[in-house]
C-alpha cells in the first residue's frame, strides 16, 4: 500500500511537482529501459501528493481544481513523459474509484495516496456468482500497474436480455497477475502490462455499470452530492490527456532552445543553429502550436469547471468538441515535436538526447483510441453535421 507522507494542503501541489523535474528527468531513460517508472520517481510523486489530486476530502484527498491537475500533470509530462502519462492515468482512476459504491470506496480509500489503475477496454468476462461477479480475462495497456494498488478492470457481463452490460471492477493487485509484455517505441516508460484476472470473485459493491456512469448516474451517495464528482470522468480524461501532451510539447521547446546555442548546422556556414533563419522560422512556428494548444485546453477546461459550478448539462456539441479540441491539440503538440526533431540534427537520435524520447511519446499519445485526432475530429463532425455522435463515450 502507498504511503501517507505527502504534504498538505494542494496549495503548493504545482511548485512541488516542479521541484521534483531534475529528479524525474534524470530518471526518464533508465524508466523507458526498465519499461516502467522508477521507484524512486513514483515515491517522489506519491510524497509530492500527485495521487491525491482526485482522492475525496473525507479519505484525506485534495479535490484539486481541474487546471491545478493539468499545471501538475504537464509538469511531471516535461521532465518524463511516461511518468506524466502513469501519473494522469493513475489520478483518472482515482476519480472513478470515488463513484463505486461508498462500501468500496472505504476498502479502496484507506490511504489518500493510494495508487488505482484501470483501463476501459472490456476484454474480460464477468459471470454472477456469490453476490457479485466472478472475472476472467486479459486488462491490456494498464499503466503503471506494477506499482498500483488497486485496478478497475473492464469486463462483459451477459445480463440474459439484449447486449452484455459493461462493467468497471475494482479489484486488488494482489489477486491479479501481471504480463510483461509492454515492449514499445513510445512512453515506453508507463508500464502499461497486460493484467490478468483468473477466476477472481469481485463482490456486488466494488462493481460500477459504466453505461448508467457514462449517463451521468453512480452509486456512491457521498460524491454524488458533491459537485466536483459531478464532473463528466471521460471529458476530464481529456484534460488529464492534454496535461501529457503540453508537458511534452514544452519539453521540446525548452531542449531545442538550448540545442540551437551548442550546435551548428553542418554542411552550411552556421556555426551556431540559433544563427540560421530558418531556425528561426522552425522555433516560431513550434512555439505557435504549442501556444494554440495551450488555449484549446484552456477554453475546454474552463467550461467544464464552469459547468462543475452551475450545474448545468452539457450539449452533444459541448461533449463532441471536447473531444476535438483534445486530438486536435495533441495533434498540434505532436506537431511540434515532429518540427523539433526534424529540426535537431542527426545527433539527436542518440538515446541520451531528449527530444528523440519526446517525438516517440508525442506520436504514442496520439495513436491513443481516446485522444486520436481524425477520430475525434469525425464524432464532432457529425455532429455539426446533425448527424448521431456515433458514441456513447462522450
Amino acid at each position: 500500500m502507498a504511503g501517507s507522507s505527502a504534504p498538505r494542503p494542494d496549495t503548493e501541489l504545482v511548485q512541488r511537482v516542479r521541484e521534483l523535474q531534475p529528479l524525474i528527468r534524470s530518471h526518464a531513460a533508465r524508466a523507458e529501459q526498465q519499461r516502467r517508472v522508477t521507484a524512486e520517481v513514483v515515491k517522489a510523486l506519491t510524497d509530492a501528493g500527485i495521487h491525491r489530486m482526485n482522492v475525496p476530502r473525507h479519505y484525506g484527498g485534495y479535490q484539486t481544481s481541474l487546471r491545478t491537475q493539468v499545471d501538475a500533470l504537464s509538469e511531471v509530462s516535461a521532465a518524463c513523459g511516461s511518468a506524466g502519462f502513469m501519473a494522469l492515468i493513475q489520478a483518472g482512476c482515482a476519480f472513478i474509484a470515488a463513484l463505486f459504491p461508498d462500501e468500496a470506496q472505504d476498502e479502496i480509500f484507506t490511504s489518500p495516496d493510494v495508487r488505482v489503475g484501470g483501463t476501459l477496454i472490456p476484454s474480460s468476462k464477468a459471470v454472477p456468482a456469490d453476490g457479485g461477479y466472478v472475472v476472467n480475462g486479459n486488462s491490456p495497456f494498464a499503466t503503471g500497474c506494477q506499482d498500483a494498488d488497486w485496478h478497475l478492470l473492464t469486463a462483459l457481463a451477459d445480463t440474459g436480455q439484449g447486449p452484455p452490460e459493461m462493467l468497471w471492477l475494482a479489484i486488488p493487485m494482489t489477486d491479479l497477475q501481471v504480463l510483461d509484455d509492454w515492449n514499445v517505441s513510445g512512453l515506453a516508460g508507463s508500464g502499461s502490462n497486460t493484467v490478468v484476472a483468473q477466476d477472481v470473485h469481485v463482490p456486488a459493491h466494488r462493481v460500477l455499470p459504466v453505461g448508467p456512469l457514462l449517463a451521468g448516474a453512480f452509486p456512491s451517495q457521498r460524491s454524488s452530492a458533491d459537485p466536483f464528482y459531478g464532473m463528466p470522468v471521460l471529458l476530464l480524461f481529456c484534460a488529464w490527456t492534454a496535461a501529457n501532451a503540453l508537458g511534452l510539447a514544452r519539453a521540446a521547446l525548452t531542449e531545442f532552445g538550448e540545442r540551437i546555442h551548442q550546435r551548428g548546422i553542418t554542411y552550411t556556414l552556421y556555426e551556431r543553429q540559433h544563427e540560421a533563419p530558418v531556425t528561426h522560422l522552425q522555433f516560431a512556428e513550434a512555439a505557435m502550436k504549442v501556444s494554440s494548444a495551450e488555449l484549446l485546453t484552456a477554453d475546454f477546461v474552463g467550461l467544464i469547471e464552469s459547468k462543475a459550478a452551475d450545474g448545468e448539462p452539457y450539449t452533444t456539441g459541448e461533449r463532441t468538441r471536447i473531444r476535438a479540441q483534445c486530438g486536435y491539440l495533441a495533434r498540434l503538440c505532436k506537431e511540434a515535436g515532429d518540427l523539433i526533431g526534424s529540426a535537431s540534427g542527426a545527433s539527436s537520435l542518440h538515446r541520451e538526447v531528449p527530444v528523440q524520447r519526446i517525438v516517440r511519446d508525442l506520436n504514442a499519445l496520439n495513436l491513443h483510441s481516446f485522444v486520436n485526432p481524425a477520430a475525434n475530429l469525425e464524432l464532432y463532425g457529425r455532429v455539426l453535421s446533425g448527424l448521431d455522435a456515433g458514441t456513447p463515450f462522450l
